[in-house]
This record gives C-alpha cells, sequence and structure tokens, in this order.
C-alpha cells in the first residue's frame, strides 16, 4: 500500500489533466496555470481534432472550410467564444507562442510542456500554410461575424455562413500578412531543435508572405471589410518591421536588419511612443536588446521605444503612464481588457532577461528600474489574474476555487455533442443556453476572460461578452508568462516540490506522474429556490501499465451525496466500489456526486 501526503492532489480536469494545488496559502501555482493555458487552444480548435486531443467536449468541426472556393482551409483556431476564424489575432497568438517556445525553451521544457506548446503552434502555422497557396495569396478569414453571432450553437452544429476571403495583390493586407510571416518565422525558430524540415518550410512561406506584405501595400481590413467591425488595424507599418525582425532573427541575414534600420523613420520604428503591445500594435517588441553591430545606434531607438513603453507601465514616466485600476491592473480598453496587461506583462519578462544578460538597466523620468523590478511588476500582473484582487477571483478560468462559471462562449455553454448528440440549433441555442441562469455545463480551462472593469468590478454574466469572453490573443502571452514565473525562487509550485520531497514514501516518489487520471463533466443542473445544484460525473481511468487495488479518494469540499464509489471509516475518504476490486490497465469506472457550488476537490490518499 502506498500512502500519499494530502498535499498531493489532483482537480479534476475535463481534460483529463493532471494539475497540481499550491501548498502555500497566498502563492499561486504558474505551473498549473500554464497547463491550463495550453488547454485553452485545444478547446479553441477547429477542424479534424486528434486522438490525444485533452478536451473532451469538443468534437470535429468546419470540415469544409474553403471548399466552396477551391481552397482547404481547415485547421487553425476559433478565435473567441463565436467561431469566425479572424486571420489578425490568431497570428498574433501564434507569434507570442513562439516566442515562448524560443526564448523561455528551458522553462518549458524543465515543465515538460514544450509538446503541448509546438503542437498548439503547429495546430496554428499548419493553418497558415493551407493558406498560402501562392506566393501573392493569402487567405485571412473564415466566417462572417455579423451572421456568426446572430447565431448561438456548438462549432460541430454550424449552421452559419463559412465564406473565406482572401488577400492578393488586387486586395492587399500588409498587416496581416506581415504578421502571419512574423508568426511562421518565429515558429520556425522554435521547431528548429526538434524538426528542421519543418521549420524550413515555415521560413519559406514567412519569406514570401513578408516579400507579399512589403510590395503590396494595404490595411487588411480595407481588403476584408467583415473584419472591420471587430479587429479594426491602426496600421501596417509595425507589422512590416516586426516581421522583418524576426526574419533576421530567424536567418541572421542582413537584408532584413537593413530593412527595419533604412525604414526606422518611414515606417515609425524610432518615431511616436507607444503604451500598448497587442495584436494591433506591437513597435514595443522589437529588436529590444538594440544590438546590431554598425548599427547599433539606429537600433537603440527602437529600444528607447521598449523604455518608454516599461517606464509607462511601471508607472514612472513622469505622468506619462498607462491607465491602472485602483487594485493595479493596466487598464486601457473597456472591451477584454486583460488582454494587454497579459501582452505586456509578458514582453516585460522578456525584456528583463534581455536587460539581465546584457547588465543594463532602463532610465525612466522618475526612476531607474533594474531587471528584477520589470519582472516583479509582470508578477504583479500575473498574480491579478489568477486572484490576487479586489474581487479575489481567478481570471483564468479553471485555476482556483472561484472563477468565472457564465464564460461567454458557445462551445463551453452548450451540452456537449458527445451527451447531446440532437444539433442545437441557432434560434434554440438563445433560449435555451445562452439565456439560461446555471454555470456552463463544460469547463473551459485556461480561457482568460475579458476581466473587470476599470475600477475593478466584476460581474460572472454570459451577456457580458465585455468582460466575460476569452480570446486567443488573451491567453497566447500567458504560456509565456507562467512558464517564466514558474522558474523564480520561491514560486508556489517549487515551494510544493520541495514539501513533497519531505514527505516522499519508498518506491513512490510523490512528484511521479500517479497511476489514474480523472474525466470530469457536469451532466444536468437544476435550482431549488436561489441555489443551482449540478450532477457531476467523474471517470477515473487506469493510465498506468499494472492492475490498480485499494484505489483511496479524498473527496474535499463536499456537500452533497456520492453513488459509485464505497465510503471508508474515514471522513470524506471512499474507495472503488464494492463490485470491482481491481481497475485494470485501460479500464476506467466512474461515480456520481450532487452538490451546488463550487466542484469537489479530488485527492489520491492511497493505492496498491
Amino acid at each position: 500500500m502506498v500512502r500519499l501526503p494530502s498535499s498531493y492532489s489532483i482537480l479534476p480536469l475535463l481534460a483529463s489533466l493532471l494539475a497540481l494545488e499550491a501548498s502555500v496559502v497566498g502563492a499561486f501555482d504558474y505551473s498549473a496555470a500554464l497547463d491550463k493555458t495550453l488547454l485553452f487552444f485545444e478547446a479553441q480548435r477547429s477542424g479534424k481534432l486528434p486522438v490525444n486531443q485533452r478536451v473532451k467536449w469538443r468534437g470535429d468541426s468546419g470540415l469544409s472550410d474553403g471548399y466552396a472556393q477551391g481552397v482547404n482551409l481547415v485547421g487553425g483556431y476559433y478565435d473567441a467564444g463565436d467561431h469566425v476564424k479572424f486571420g489578425l489575432p490568431m497570428a498574433f497568438s501564434v507569434t507570442m507562442l513562439s516566442w515562448a517556445a524560443v526564448d523561455f525553451r528551458q522553462e518549458l521544457v524543465s515543465l515538460d510542456q514544450m509538446g503541448h506548446a509546438l503542437r498548439a503552434i503547429k495546430w496554428g502555422t499548419d493553418s497558415f500554410i493551407k493558406a498560402h497557396p501562392q506566393p501573392y495569396v493569402l487567405w485571412g478569414q473564415v466566417g462572417d461575424g455579423v451572421s456568426d453571432h446572430c447565431c448561438w450553437e456548438r462549432a460541430e452544429d454550424m449552421t452559419t455562413p463559412r465564406t473565406a476571403y482572401k488577400l492578393d495583390p488586387e486586395h492587399p493586407g500588409s498587416d496581416l500578412a506581415g504578421e502571419t510571416a512574423a508568426a511562421l518565422a518565429a515558429a520556425s525558430i522554435a521547431f528548429k531543435p526538434y524538426d528542421s524540415a519543418y521549420s524550413s518550410l515555415l521560413l519559406v512561406h514567412a519569406k514570401q508572405l513578408f516579400s507579399f506584405a512589403n510590395r503590396f501595400r494595404g490595411l487588411y481590413d480595407d481588403s476584408i471589410g467583415s473584419a472591420k467591425q471587430f479587429y479594426t488595424s491602426s496600421g501596417y507599418s509595425d507589422e512590416l518591421l516586426w516581421a522583418a525582425t524576426w526574419l533576421h532573427r530567424a536567418t541572421n541575414d542582413d537584408y532584413y536588419l537593413k530593412y527595419v534600420v533604412d525604414n526606422c523613420v518611414s515606417l515609425g520604428g524610432t518615431g511616436w511612443a507607444v503604451k500598448e503591445f497587442s495584436w494591433d500594435n506591437k513597435y514595443a517588441g522589437i529588436l529590444l536588446d538594440g544590438a546590431g553591430g554598425a548599427y547599433t545606434s539606429t537600433l537603440q531607438q527602437y529600444q528607447a521605444k521598449a523604455d518608454y513603453f516599461t517606464c509607462a507601465c511601471l508607472q514612472k514616466n513622469d505622468g506619462y503612464n498607462v491607465p491602472m485600476t485602483p487594485g493595479g491592473l493596466l487598464y486601457l480598453h473597456e472591451w477584454n481588457n486583460l488582454q494587454y496587461p497579459a501582452s505586456a506583462a509578458f514582453l516585460l519578462a522578456i525584456y528583463s532577461d534581455y536587460l539581465a544578460k546584457a547588465k543594463s538597466v532602463v532610465k525612466c523620468p522618475d526612476s531607474e528600474l533594474q531587471p528584477q523590478d520589470l519582472l516583479n511588476f509582470a508578477k504583479s500582473q500575473a498574480d491579478y489574474i489568477l486572484g490576487k484582487n479586489p474581487m479575489s477571483l481567478s481570471y483564468l478560468v479553471g485555476y482556483g476555487q472561484n472563477y468565472p462559471v457564465h464564460v461567454h462562449h458557445r462551445g463551453a455553454s452548450i451540452t456537449p455533442v458527445s451527451l447531446l448528440k440532437a444539433a442545437v440549433g441557432c434560434v434554440e441555442g438563445f433560449e435555451t443556453w445562452y439565456k439560461r441562469p446555471e454555470a456552463n455545463p463544460n469547463v473551459i480551462h485556461g480561457a482568460l476572460v475579458g476581466g473587470p472593469n476599470a475600477n475593478d468590478g466584476f460581474t460572472d454574466d454570459r451577456s457580458n461578452y465585455e468582460q466575460t469572453e476569452p480570446t486567443l490573443s488573451g491567453t497566447a502571452p500567458l504560456v509565456g508568462l507562467f512558464s517564466k514565473l514558474h522558474s523564480l525562487p520561491g514560486n508556489s509550485a517549487a515551494s510544493y516540490n520541495q514539501e513533497s520531497q519531505k514527505h516522499s514514501v519508498p518506491y513512490h516518489k510523490p512528484q511521479a506522474p500517479l497511476p489514474v487520471q480523472f474525466l470530469h463533466s457536469i451532466t444536468n443542473t437544476w435550482t431549488v429556490g436561489k441555489e443551482a445544484y449540478y450532477r457531476h460525473k467523474v471517470i477515473i481511468k487506469n493510465v498506468s501499465e499494472k492492475p490498480i487495488r485499494e484505489l483511496k479518494l479524498d473527496i474535499e469540499n463536499l456537500t452533497g451525496s456520492v453513488w459509485g464509489l464505497s465510503p471508508t471509516q474515514e471522513k470524506n475518504t471512499y474507495g472503488l466500489p464494492e463490485w470491482l476490486k481491481v481497475l485494470e490497465p485501460g479500464s476506467d469506472c466512474s461515480f456520481v456526486y450532487i452538490q451546488g457550488g463550487a466542484q469537489a476537490k479530488i485527492l489520491v490518499q492511497a493505492y496498491h
């Protein structure tokens, strides 16, 4: 019999993911948060899902995208709580994922998350390759936001038009083509140590797209008018410089470096200062280290833009600062604001590393900032997101005990096709699912919702899309941010591992994977008075190669009844049902419990 320390806990995740709760009160487990952010990208997948898909409430969808126009555009990511594949924010998200895989490679590898990160990147880059069938053609969007938003249905049931929109020399889009080139170039660096052939393929497409973006200039939303209402571009100059920067890093070709230098004035690289880093504005992220041999003086002007951004974020810019909420969150826009502090925090974490390696500092009008100051501020934004805020609410869905449960997301708000096989129609979705007061039946782990208002207030309401809708561009920067924060001394995950090692037992190290995984789903909901109750089904699966006997589970925060497990003499401790003495390799069993409020926490106490 192996008895595990009580701190070794398993959260019952919809995606069969094991996550460790922080063992230090008030600290955050960045590794668990990272796990969830990568799951979000699986929840947003369009196309034919792979056999190793971990988010089980999703199914195949969009299997004919592009076919009506003679091109295969199956795949890619749905943008947010809808089912439009918007090219610009998707490309930016892939650039952010790739940057994390490049600059925080060691951190991701140490967390055993590099595989998931590369798969998330490849799901995007594969779709970009399909969307780029000719050197000067790029399909930049599938679906129409207006018609899509008139329906509330699962991706698997889509009945809305899947119109595809393309860029070509007569319909240019330098911003979208440039960002896609940047994403492919960054991804080529990320894949180079693991798949050099794929890395080279990505680079071919990146070079062609940069040439297209530079030669045929124009705003993408002038060519794809349906995007203007949702992702209006403020300009394409930053994307041209951004793409050239990533291509120089990927190829070490001075042509791209010279392009950045020669166009520093005409494309605004050394012009006005910026207080935002996002899918629409990349100036603050261009050539952060300021290196470049004979071009050093010009590139240092680019770095000055990053310095201005840094000073403005840390409130050291002589009054010209980024606005903040009373609770300490950067606040730039009413709609989906959290994506902006997430991007800023990731960029500051990157810049902190660059400064530390160069033994440099940022000289602001109000003070001098050390690299650690940038990292501390990045941590403050991450901690706000994870629950250190006036609402004591985690804005990362699935993390912690208190997070939004009425997320503005079609797929998460409707029972999955595996349980409700009948199609949910356009109007039916609004009447039956959108308007229902109960929590979403599917937890969309890792979704960063829009977040609080300027006064740190938040309303968890499905119709409150400004605050409760997640986006690709919001979650993507968190992958690098959480991986970096996890590596810092004293973080919650490190404290957990040290504590676990103190209580290690013979033949089983607590940090090793457990032989069981849990698949959690909500199969029914109802209301009694003002209290909502949920029927939770948990599947226990033996993922080891050995039979399991005498499995003991602790179920914490349980307020209702349990069916399908055998109670023991110990309080809140249960064993396998009497009829099941052994859980064979690959087999599973299930149990059900009913309660109101948050789901219970399952702890593996012992097994043989």
